[in-house]
């Protein structure tokens, strides 16, 4: 059972508060019969992980001698500190590929906080109390230090999540006390509460604007240590226009030629340096690790708040007004993203990443002021966006705002990918939720720079020509679809200059109903074996929704018609030789609980979200490449979020790219061997 990321009061009688422990979720079972009970730990995607953990088995195994009958619990496993408390992931990374004992600086330790199976009851039916109750009475004395039970705080989690903020905890969780045990779902019983840092910075200057429309770029913010003004980073976020001019207004005339930081710090844009006197408000993920802001959003001017007496605050307060702390990305998600900005610059040109970090800051301001505004974009071009607070993931909470920074974020690995493609519309203006429909025509006007195209029509006839349809490849065009309420990036196999002409061909695995992931794994791997034994490349990819996309890419000039009887001819060995498993059939009432194998996407026109897409998925899916190496260990495709992408990318890099640069198959050579 998984927690969603959601808002919740931190004190509340029908709520049980927890710490999120930052390890490896782990099911434990436990089986004292015989004479070595038998210990098995699984994580949470079903792979075995008791060879990697011995400590843990062998603590596990002393400890089931006093049960009477197996169990099965579920918990987390963490790396400790010096101290033996839980410490971070990053700690634990050192203990996970070895497999024997560990020693002082790799000790780790199992904390349990559920039980699903006591002897030959299955408890997950039971109430959260009843299952805690269960769990404390079977676990209560483990007879070993690296076996616990973890904390928790019924119905008042405020003095938890003080803790949590003193010593950097990813979070706390809030669990319904009534809440049963869902098994491989992500429910709103359980939500995660991300830790707010808030506090007082003095302005040291500020930086100059990349757009006309902005009297400056960022703040540039510091505090006070041992009587000199350390530089702790900028923040251009939270502003609206009003504020924008108010605060330039104060920054001018205290303007001065040198810098008031102890070490001048490097920056962008041509800083401009002010006497420390005002004093800003502001709230911020964490501190990185080299003592900079993260995430850090603009609040207002501090006027009771002497600038000198500004510290870094080494005990972040809880918000003094409301007891409901803001849900949003996980820790690592944001240390991704961090990770991201630093690693992408070995990928990436310092324009590109000069140029995505500035249109963020812009729509960050929009969101956060006015909601909207004009977007200056490279090249001069200007792109008018609005209702960026509408929310279009009603359960996340994600905006379009946040759509709008996704797509700008991850522009430099999917411009490529729908360059010179005509592009399909999926409309949702009300969002997820509301009624979708379908464009193929290009808005009729479109704004200054928008790449249109008409396309001819692939009958003698011009039945299906459209008078002009958007072509990918620019920011303009990406952003501009993105304000049009097109969540997903669809675009054709072929390019405008060819449309005839398929540079891939694809097979999209389509679980029907009550049809478990790893059974699209399965199919995934049978036709990967096929292909491989034709010596032809396939590259996978989640859908961003419930399936797999598997991509073939074509030599050039291969037709349309060619590719998708190539992938007919696959998927109908693949249906043949697993039967119960997968099918071609085309008629959903007769499919039955298996993979529909669809090559049928492969006709002239056809689309499918592309890589690195947005999907109007109930958890934000993003359409991720894949590993062969990944697809045989096993995935969930709920783990590939717009939230979680560019933490994805600074660890794989592009992993479409191969498919981008491959020669292709010639499938003529294919059908005569």
């Amino acid at each position: 059972m998984l927690a969603t990321l959601e808002d919740a009061p931190l004190d509340d009688e029908s709520l049980v508060y927890e710490p999120k422990y930052d390890g490896i979720r782990a099911l434990v079972a436990i089986d004292p019969s015989g004479r070595l009970p038998a210990v098995r730990i699984w994580s949470r995607l079903g792979n075995d992980k008791t060879a990697q953990f011995p400590d843990v088995v062998a603590a596990l195994r002393s400890y089931a001698k006093k049960l009477k009958g197996p169990v099965l619990l579920d918990g987390e496993i963490v790396a400790l500190d010096e101290a033996g408390e839980p410490a971070g992931f990053q700690m634990l990374q050192g203990r996970i590929h070895l497999s024997e004992p560990s020693g002082p600086s790799n000790a780790v330790a199992f904390i349990a906080f559920d039980i699903l199976r006591d002897r030959n009851e299955d408890l997950r039916p039971l109430p959260l109390t009843a299952r805690r109750a269960r769990l404390e009475r079977v676990f209560r004395n483990p007879g070993s230090p690296i076996l616990r039970l973890s904390d928790i705080s019924p119905g008042d989690g405020r003095a938890m999540y003080r803790t949590a903020l003193e010593h950097d905890w990813e979070g706390i969780i809030a669990k319904r006390t009534d809440s049963v045990y869902q098994t491989g779902k992500r429910s709103h019983d359980w939500r995660k509460l991300k830790i707010i840092r808030e506090q007082e910075f003095v302005i040291g200057g500020w930086t100059e604007s990349r757009t006309t429309r902005r009297p400056f770029g960022a703040l540039l913010l510091g505090y006070y240590e041992n009587g000199t003004l350390v530089y702790a980073g900028h923040t251009g976020s939270g502003f609206d226009q009003r504020e924008l001019e108010r605060v330039a207004d104060l920054l001018k005339p205290l303007e001065m030629n040198t810098s008031p930081f102890a070490d001048r710090p490097r920056t962008n844009e041509r800083p401009h340096w002010v006497k420390p006197v005002l004093v800003a408000q502001l709230k911020f993920g964490e501190w990185t690790a080299d003592g900079k802001l993260r995430q850090p959003i603009y609040l207002g001017l501090r006027d009771d708040v002497k600038p000198e007496s500004v510290r870094r605050e080494p005990d972040p307060v809880l918000h003094a007004t409301s007891a409901r702390p803001v849900a949003a990305m996980k820790k690592n998600e944001r240390s991704g993203a961090a990770r991201f900005r630093a690693r992408a610059g070995s990928r990436l040109s310092r324009s590109e990443i000069r140029v995505s970090g500035d249109l963020v800051e812009q729509l960050e301001a929009m969101e956060h002021g006015a909601g909207g505004g004009v977007l200056h974009l490279p090249d001069g071009l200007t792109l008018e966006v609005s209702n960026l607070r509408k929310i279009f993931w009603p359960k996340l909470k994600i905006t379009k705002g946040e759509l709008l920074r996704h797509y700008v974020r991850v522009s430099p690995f999917i411009l490529p990918v729908v360059a010179d493609r005509p592009l399909v519309m999926k409309r949702l203006p009300n969002g997820v939720t509301g009624k979708a429909f379908y464009q193929q025509r290009a808005p009729n006007p479109v704004p200054p720079g928008v790449r249109v195209a008409t396309i001819p029509s692939d009958d003698d006839l011009g039945n299906d020509e459209v008078p002009s349809r958007l072509i990918g490849g620019s920011f303009l065009n990406l952003l501009y679809m993105t304000q049009l309420a097109v969540i997903s990036q669809d675009p054709w196999f072929s390019r405008v200059q060819s449309p005839d002409d398929a540079d891939h061909a694809a097979l999209d695995l389509d679980p029907m109903p009550g049809v478990k992931f790893a059974q699209v794994l399965n199919v995934a791997r049978w036709i990967r074996d096929e292909l491989g034994k034709l010596d032809v490349p396939s590259f996978p990819k989640t859908s961003g929704a419930s399936g797999l996309h598997i991509y073939i890419p074509l030599q050039r000039g291969t037709p349309h018609e060619a590719g998708m009887i190539f992938c007919q001819i696959v998927a109908t060995m693949v249906a043949t030789k697993h039967p119960k498993a997968a099918t071609v059939v085309r008629s959903v009432h007769a499919r039955g609980q298996k993979v529909y194998v669809d090559y049928l996407q492969n006709i002239r026109g056809k689309t499918l979200a592309c890589a690195y897409s947005a999907r109007a998925s109930d958890y934000a899916g993003a359409s991720t490449p894949l590993t062969w190496k990944e697809v045989d260990e096993g995935v969930d495709p709920r783990d590939f979020t717009i939230r979680t992408l560019p933490a994805r990318l600074a660890d794989v890099g592009d992993l479409w790219k191969p498919l981008l640069k491959s020669k292709g198959a010639d499938l003529r050579m294919v059908t005569r061997e």
